[in-house]
């Protein structure tokens, strides 16, 4: 990594040779798995078959690259939510999203305005990463996190977690209580249980091994709500580590929810925010593995420099003479992926700094790329000085290999666009109150269907709900965005 500051360069370069002999072994026999297919099934294939990996930095590369420097996969499948989540917001014609991944131990946020932020100063298990990532935050809130009252008597939500064995209380094996239990016992899941019906929860174990944890709560749905408030706290501050501390104003963004549970607590956090509304794409808990398939082949490049900036005019001849040995090295790395020049696009990069900073801002090498630069500044720190001298650290090319990507059809379009199939009512806590919420399953949603709160929505994949003062309507590609009744609030927009 010929990128300067010795720890964290060293850093990276350990951790990279610690999972290369695994990843290795691992990527070298799906390869050859791979290519052994065709003659195993008895069938030709005119092309060879490509084994690709998805990258931290939201592009995919070779399995081989992939082998060699396997740092660059850490955070992978979280980097394709965020792909996936960007597709489907265009698609819904959204660019301003806040993306909100929430699986069984963690969530994952990313904020994506018109395009995706990276960033060389990730930490995983406390060490230093440097290598570009797309800026994901996670926290250790999931449908598994357990609840547990600390030393004072607080109530505290993860970052603990069942996992899958033994898995929450209403699994029928696990004994601690988790948000998935919460949302059981405040009757979010009706009595159907999870993936279509498939897997039956056991509500009443859940109910009797909570009631015995409930600590000073006076009753368990008390309980359960306490658990859901202090996880959605936890999220909360996640989503604003992206945006309010980084200069964005949550109200200008959409959340995008996805993973298994992020349909149950997205609306409660997009009124917290007071964002725009909530965004459900199609198949929320494999957008990832859509994402993947959507990526492209990256190859980030890069080199310390070390100068003096005077002026975006007067740094243009350097800034060829820098970039050019980086862009040769990338297009050689794509031409070897069967990649043909005009598929093969590029991004310019610099990371610059106040002289005498100790951290430095990326920005696109084009245009006035210094006031570029103060301008982020001041989103990022709430000032800029225009008079100081800045200093170009590291120039940076992303060179990319343009693939085919599947596409979401349309759906067919709703002949009653008020009266959405559902299957009756279940009776639920929102807010403390019992309500009849409408039962909605997706699958039978089309394009233009609108109805209104309390419901819940289930899939496959997903559960979604639909708190009172709430509304949802479907969109051609059967997204369903859900936006709040209109409210009175002091700056909203």
């Amino acid at each position: 990594m010929p990128e300067f500051r010795e720890f964290e360069r060293t850093s990276t370069t350990v951790i990279n040779a610690y999972l290369a002999p695994v990843m290795s072994g691992y990527l070298g026999e799906t390869q050859r798995w791979a290519q052994e297919m065709p003659h195993a099934t008895g069938r030709r294939t005119a092309t060879e078959i490509r084994v690709r990996v998805m990258q931290s930095n939201g592009g995919i590369i070779s399995a081989k690259a992939a082998s060699r420097e396997p740092v660059r996969t850490i955070l992978s499948g979280p980097a394709g939510g965020v792909i996936g989540a960007q597709y489907a917001a265009r698609l819904s014609g959204f660019e301003n999203v806040i993306t909100f991944d929430m699986g069984g131990t963690s969530t994952d946020v990313a904020l994506a305005g018109g395009g995706l932020g990276t960033t060389n100063e990730s930490t995983v298990a406390g060490l230093p990463v440097a290598v570009p990532m797309l800026e994901i935050h996670t926290v250790g809130a999931g449908g598994g996190s357990i609840a547990r009252f600390d030393r004072g008597g607080a109530l505290r939500v993860g970052p603990e977690s069942a996992g899958a064995d033994p898995g929450p209380i209403c699994y029928g094996r696990g004994e601690k209580p988790t948000v998935t239990d919460a949302h059981a016992v405040l009757g979010h899941f009706g009595d159907r249980g999870l993936l279509g019906g498939e897997f039956p929860l056991d509500i009443q174990r859940a109910r009797r091994l909570m009631e015995k944890q409930r600590g000073a709560f006076r009753s368990i749905e008390e309980f359960a709500s306490g658990i859901l408030e202090v996880a959605n706290a936890v999220m909360e501050k996640a989503i604003r580590v992206i945006s309010i501390e980084r200069g964005h104003d949550p109200r200008d963004y959409v959340l995008v929810a996805f993973g298994g549970a992020g349909g149950l607590h997205a609306c409660d956090l997009a009124s917290s925010l007071e964002m725009r509304g909530v965004l459900l794409p199609r198949f929320p808990g494999a957008l990832s593995a859509l994402g993947i398939l959507r990526a492209d082949v990256v190859k980030d490049v890069s080199r310390t420099v070390l100068l003096r900036v005077e002026s975006a005019r007067d740094s243009r001849d350097r800034l060829r003479r820098l970039f050019r040995p980086l862009e040769q090295e990338g297009i050689r790395s794509l031409h070897k992926e069967g990649f043909r020049d005009s598929e093969i696009g590029m991004e310019r990069w610099l990371d610059l700094r106040y002289v005498g900073q100790a951290y430095e801002l990326s920005v696109a090498a084009a245009g006035d790329f210094v006031a570029a630069f103060h301008a982020t500044h001041e989103r990022r720190y709430g000032y800029a000085d225009r008079a100081r001298a800045v200093e170009m650290v590291n120039v940076r090319c992303r060179v990319t290999g343009r693939t085919e990507k599947p596409a979401l059809p349309r759906v067919a379009r709703a002949a009653q666009p008020e009266r959405p199939t559902g299957r009756g009512e279940i009776r639920c806590l929102f807010a403390g109150r019992a309500r009849g919420a409408k039962w909605i399953e997706r699958d039978g949603l089309h394009a233009g269907h609108r109805f209104a709160g309390p419901a819940v929505i289930t899939e496959y994949s997903a559960t979604t709900l639909v708190p009172p003062g709430w509304t949802a309507r479907v969109d051609a590609y059967g997204q369903i965005f859900l936006s709040p009744a209109a409210r009175r609030r002091t700056g909203a927009r």
